[in-house]
């Protein structure tokens, strides 16, 4: 259920109203935007039957939420929420792009990688510290070393950082060296990782999973924000289909669904989606010009000797001509990066 109240409701009235809300046992959420202030109640809201809301000061109306997830949906929140990463924002006209490599290798080579990206435009730097593997043999990524490498990348360019998180057991450790947690495809509905992110203050980005619909990967955003972290990205990264020319089959109708679906900002990931460097640019242009409120690409300086993903990373000098192009493509389409 959704309370929305008067612009002028004053903070004891907001009070009164959470008071009688958490007093009927419900959990509550409270959302200020620029105009009103919205007051989500969660849980079984037959308990508020007999609780006159709309006679109370300030509230202006009372709504329920029809969909299934609340606290994400555009019914909640009308307008897009616009995240701060260290004075990065997401989800605003600016679009974002967060590159680097698909596994952090080396320390050198991740600095050089970072001040490359930056210049050509990117504003957050990538790297899997832990790395999900189909293959238990392959190569699993260098754990707090690679953490501690992309502190040094960060400490050399500025750039916030964002790496997966693959194990409840490791989130103290993510919190302290990374300002995005990133929830891959193969977690997407590992319900208890996203609890635990939830009670966290860090932004989190959730990619779609493998076989997952649009509404799943809202319901699993609304894991995230029912405990209390509102600061979700979500990404879409491509699914899994019958086709096999390219890694998965991106669902490029998915931006325009989930910005009329979620307030939340949304991206693409073109280089999971296609498993071909040479279609990254291609789809990237295209994330833009359907409303993606950012990318994420993997680049590489060798991609040929790339532990993880070499054939799905861009080398630096292609990253660089593609932002350029992406910026025409952006200016089309009212956006800038």
């Amino acid at each position: 259920m959704i309370i929305v109240l008067k612009k002028e409701a004053t903070d004891q009235e907001i009070d009164h109203v959470v008071e009688k809300i958490k007093g009927a046992g419900l959990n509550v959420h409270i959302s200020k935007g620029k105009e009103r202030t919205i007051i989500g109640a969660i849980g079984d809201e037959e308990k508020l039957a007999g609780i006159p809301l709309m006679a109370m000061s300030g509230v202006e109306n009372v709504m329920a939420i029809l969909k299934p997830y609340k606290l994400v949906s555009r019914e909640f929140r009308k307008e897009n929420s616009v995240l701060d990463i260290h004075g990065v924002s997401i989800g605003g006209k600016e679009l974002r792009v967060i590159a680097g490599p698909c596994s952090v290798e080396k320390e050198s080579t991740l600095i050089d990688t970072a001040r490359l990206v930056q210049k050509a435009g990117a504003t957050i730097l990538r790297g899997g510290a832990f790395k999900p593997r189909t293959s238990p043999y392959d190569f699993q990524g260098l754990g707090l070393d690679g953490l501690k490498y992309l502190a040094a990348a960060k400490k050399a360019t500025g750039l916030p950082l964002i790496s997966e998180l693959m194990d409840p057991r490791d989130i103290d450790l993510m919190c302290e060296y990374v300002d995005i947690i990133q929830i891959g495809a193969r977690n997407m509905q590992n319900f208890r990782l996203l609890k635990e992110v939830g009670l966290t203050k860090k932004p989190v980005l959730l990619k779609r999973g493998l076989s997952a619909t649009i509404k799943e990967l809202l319901m699993s955003a609304e894991y995230i924000a029912a405990q209390g972290n509102s600061q979700i990205i979500l990404c879409e990264r491509g699914i899994r289909t019958f086709e096999t020319a390219t890694r998965n089959t991106l669902d490029i109708s998915a931006v325009p669904v989930l910005k009329e679906e979620t307030h939340l900002p949304v991206f693409i990931d073109p280089s999971h989606a296609a498993g071909r460097w040479d279609l990254v640019a291609p789809i990237a242009k295209a994330a833009v010009a359907v409303g993606a409120d950012g990318l994420m690409i993997e680049v590489h300086h060798d991609p040929e000797n790339a532990l993880c993903d070499g054939a799905q990373s861009l080398k630096p000098n292609k990253f660089a001509t593609l932002m350029a192009e992406l910026r025409a493509v952006a200016t089309a389409v009212g956006r800038s990066i």
